[in-house]
């Protein structure tokens, strides 16, 4: 069992990982052993996940959510299987997290009040004094 948080506990059997051969420079141990990690979740189908959190956990995918609603997380920044699956597990578990906090609620509108109109007023006038001063002289004769 994995606890993201005290109500969301994810089953170990949800997850499904395979170990794939990391991509780029690495010397000979890059070509003889798989160390990157495929995380497979499938946020849909998830008994553990509220229909809320699924729905946010798949806007937050995005391009890491397949067709079918599963989530695929590739791990290959260290050199061992077990760092690249722990850091998988934990981007995983940050993303449900971050689904799990409700959205904020919709801003109220308020309309200015009458000071902050006078304000607002005042420095315009003020400014556009200012520019007028900018002008042309003007000789007086």
């Amino acid at each position: 069992m994995i606890e993201i948080t005290p109500e969301i506990v994810l089953a170990d059997d949800e997850i499904s990982e395979r170990f794939i051969r990391a991509a780029g420079p690495g010397g000979q141990n890059v070509n003889k052993v798989s160390t990157a990690v495929e995380l497979r979740f499938d946020v849909r189908r998830s008994p553990s996940l509220p229909n809320d959190v699924a729905i946010r956990l798949m806007k937050l995918a995005g391009r890491r959510l397949t067709q079918d609603g599963i989530l695929v997380l590739v791990a290959m920044t260290h050199r061992t299987q077990d760092r690249n699956r722990a850091d998988a597990l934990e981007r995983l578990m940050d993303l449900i997290r971050k689904a799990a906090e409700p959205p904020p609620p919709p801003r109220k509108r308020t309309r200015p009040t009458l000071a902050s109109k006078a304000r607002r007023l005042e420095g315009k006038v003020k400014r556009g004094g200012v520019k007028v001063l900018r002008g042309k002289v003007r000789s007086e004769d």
